[in-house]
């Protein structure tokens, strides 16, 4: 070994070329690992159930097959996996204390994917309770803190898994998104994150307990990638992405096509600054300025206006109906038979009323509703014919401080000192999510208080490699990921 806690911020891929050079083993990475966690974690609560005991003996057996002579996308590699897969052998609460005992007795899809590439699961990462906020708490594991500011989030619901990778608690982490539940922790720790396109990677196993594994598509949300390179999602994406075998009886594969362009002098891109429904603040139009300014340096075409791109002002709506419609099935009776009694104004355009409506949506709202997400979708595609990619916001701010006083309903957000509601601040990532784009997440810097700043690429459906090459250029200009001090 090189020296003692010399690898603990390098990418998947260079430790991928290390172990392969037989300059390090998988169980001298995975021992750093743990001694890392052991040490930093008290402090940030990143990890809220380790597992380094079959952690260890997964890297010796990693150890041994590369003695062998064999190889793998992810062998070797020590990774961390949200707390909302099912881990055999783990508990699995989704933050719901009536769970805390809930242990599944096989892996997710996805954990069954990189444990198969050679991958050490090093333990679960912490979630809020459902998986329902821009924070990570719940009443049995705690809060987790943003490691370059322990008095602030480091978002949600994947902000388990953003913080221990800004800690150095493995190289990867996977992580899930509905309302930018990858994207939003990535932006407030400074790492990577990727939402695929809908349908892309199969969720097996990514369901609330007590449910089983079975096969399942969800309406919005998607399992994807987190790491602290843009060709570490890549590399991970790979992994993850293709059908489930249990619904479709092939094997898994993958066939995406290739990055539209490879240089950026060929990319042709929308930057979004504004929407109508939120303003954005001085921290994150600066970051937006870097990117715009490397775009246009790289030689990319770049605008900052287009009238074929949807109507944001019905799309953060169509969203918040969709998103609520989702999660109806989990809201409580009385809440739910209060929804329905609402006697809401049809004037009422509010993006709470929207969301309120979408709780009691009947099935032919909801089928009107997507009929309307049918006409977004083809107003993306005929934006992407003329765009390869649109850089916007993923939420207003960098990260904010812990706020664990309400309800979501009635938070505040502070947008350069003035307030609004905490969860209107969805609409930048329901801009993705409500037509089903693949959108990389992406460091653009730092605020003025030192907190980091994200961007998010939005790329056309199926098209993930684009955004995502366009985020290891953006990389090469502007540099990426750095350890919080």
């Amino acid at each position: 070994m090189v020296g003692a806690m010399e690898w603990s911020f390098l990418s998947a891929e260079e430790l991928s070329a290390a172990l392969r050079a037989g300059k390090v083993s998988s169980v001298e990475l995975t021992e750093e690992a743990i001694e890392r966690i052991e040490r930093e974690d008290g402090a940030i609560n990143a990890i809220c159930v380790r597992d380094f005991d079959r952690a260890r003996e997964a890297a010796r057996r990693a150890d041994a097959a590369r003695a062998r002579g064999e190889d793998g996308a992810l062998l070797g590699i020590p990774l961390t996996v949200k707390e909302c897969y099912s881990v055999a052998g783990l508990p699995k609460t989704w933050g719901m204390p009536q769970f805390k005992d809930f242990v599944p007795e096989e892996d997710a899809l996805q954990v069954a994917r990189v444990r198969a590439a050679g991958a050490v699961v090093l333990g679960v990462t912490n979630v809020p309770r459902m998986l329902q906020d821009l924070q990570s708490f719940n009443g049995i594991y705690g809060t987790t803190n943003n490691p370059w500011d322990h008095s602030r989030t480091p978002g949600g619901s994947s902000g388990g898994s953003a913080a221990a990778l800004a800690a150095g608690f493995g190289a990867l982490s996977l992580a899930s998104d509905i309302g930018g539940s990858l994207r939003t922790p990535a932006h407030f720790c400074g790492v990577y994150a990727h939402k695929p396109s809908l349908n892309l990677v199969a969720m097996r196993g990514m369901v609330p307990p007590p449910m089983p594994a079975l096969p399942v598509n969800h309406d919005l949300a998607v399992v994807g990638p987190m790491a602290r390179t843009a060709r570490d999602l890549t590399l991970l994406l790979d992994v993850m992405a293709g059908p489930d075998p249990l619904t479709l009886g092939v094997a898994h594969e993958l066939a995406l096509p290739p990055a539209r362009h490879e240089h950026l002098k060929d990319f042709k891109i929308l930057v979004l600054e504004d929407h109508p429904r939120m303003p954005t603040g001085s921290a994150v139009r600066a970051g937006l300025d870097r990117v715009m300014d490397a775009l246009v340096d790289g030689g990319a075409r770049v605008e900052r206006h287009s009238p074929l791109l949807p109507d944001l002002d019905e799309a953060a709506v169509l969203y918040m109906q969709l998103l609520m419609s989702n999660a109806s099935l989990g809201v409580p009776d009385d809440q739910y038979d209060q929804a329905r009694a609402l006697d809401l104004s049809p004037d009422d355009d509010s993006l709470d009323a929207g969301r309120l409506r979408g709780i009691v949506f009947s099935h032919r709202d909801w089928l009107r509703a997507n009929n309307r997400r049918e006409l977004h979708r083809a107003g993306w595609r005929r934006l992407f014919a003329e765009f390869d990619a649109v850089v916007c916001p993923i939420t207003p701010t960098p990260a904010f401080p812990h706020d664990h006083q309400a309800g979501i309903a009635e938070r505040r957000i502070d947008i350069d000192g003035v307030d609004y509601p905490f969860f209107d601040q969805l609409v930048w990532a329901g801009l993705a999510t409500m037509p089903g784009l693949p959108a990389t997440a992406i460091p653009a810097g730092r605020s003025p208080e030192g907190l980091p700043v994200g961007v998010q690429l939005i790329g056309p459906m199926f098209e993930d490699r684009t955004p995502l090459r366009l985020a290891e250029l953006l990389e090469e200009k502007i540099g990426g990921f750095q350890a919080p001090k």
